[in-house]
């Protein structure tokens, strides 16, 4: 039971922090005169989004729900650079794209 209700944790943390990041990014679009909402590249600000929620995930939130796993620890500091290197270069390249 636990696990189902940690999945259900994990979809409503996705859509709600998710939508309040592509709502922050989208008014600094603006705000610096870029309009992204037609892009052709929106996704890849959505794969920046996802690759920086589960960096976060794996290193703070799975610690405080309900599933008490054996395999759960943080990711190696290496890789949590590496994705959250390649996550602010997708922001940063989408609107010259």
């Amino acid at each position: 039971m636990r696990f189902f209700l940690e999945i259900i944790r994990i979809v409503v943390l996705l859509i709600v922090v998710g939508g309040f990041l592509g709502w922050v990014e989208n008014n600094i679009y603006l705000f610096l005169g870029m309009n992204i909402d037609n892009s052709p590249y929106m996704w890849l600000i959505s794969i920046a989004n996802l690759l920086f929620l589960f960096v976060l995930y794996r290193n703070r939130w799975q610690f405080s729900g309900w599933y008490k796993g054996q395999q759960n620890r943080k990711l190696p500091r290496k890789v949590t650079f590496l994705l959250l290197s390649f996550s602010c270069l997708l922001l940063v390249i989408t609107p010259l794209l």
